[in-house]
């Protein structure tokens, strides 16, 4: 009989999750367009209680394929200078976008973190998604698979 993959969720598995989370700048945001996937780079910050959210045009398809169907993945975790990619650590997050209003407090937060979208976080067509985390698969490292909940993250 195979061994499950997949260790036991432990703190560990959680604060590397977290760190993930918080640390992120870019991920790729998986949605569904026309019943089929399609990825896309975007920004990446953390609400106050350490939600993804991203800021979002409505001029882009993927933002047309989040109002027309909200569940949507989101990779991050950087490969680091060295060694192979795929051995350093990633976390999918599966989630639903849910659209909030731009309000003061959080585009000033946004901002700390992405200080280049000054440029466009005024502009009319730019909003927020916030990414409610459904539950997530992390890849801590060659043979180190978990599964998070949203407890496990804190949600």
């Amino acid at each position: 009989m195979a061994k499950d993959p997949i260790r036991p969720t432990d703190d560990e598995a959680r604060a590397l999750a977290r760190r993930l989370i918080s640390e992120a700048q870019f991920g790729a945001l998986a949605v569904l367009q026309d019943g089929r996937p399609a990825v896309t780079r975007v920004a990446v910050a953390t609400d106050q209680d350490g939600t993804p959210l991203t800021l979002v045009s409505d001029l882009s398809s993927h933002t047309k394929a989040l109002r027309s169907d909200p569940r949507c993945s989101l990779l991050l975790g950087e490969p680091g200078e060295k060694g192979d990619p795929l051995t350093h650590p990633r976390i999918t997050l599966q989630a639903e976008a849910v659209f909030v209003d731009k309000s003061e407090t959080l585009v000033a937060r946004y901002l700390k973190f992405q200080p280049k979208a000054k440029l466009y976080i005024g502009f009319t067509d730019f909003h927020f998604a916030r990414l409610t985390v459904a539950e997530a698969h992390l890849n801590g490292g060659f043979g180190k698979a978990y599964h998070l909940t949203p407890h496990d993250l804190g949600y």
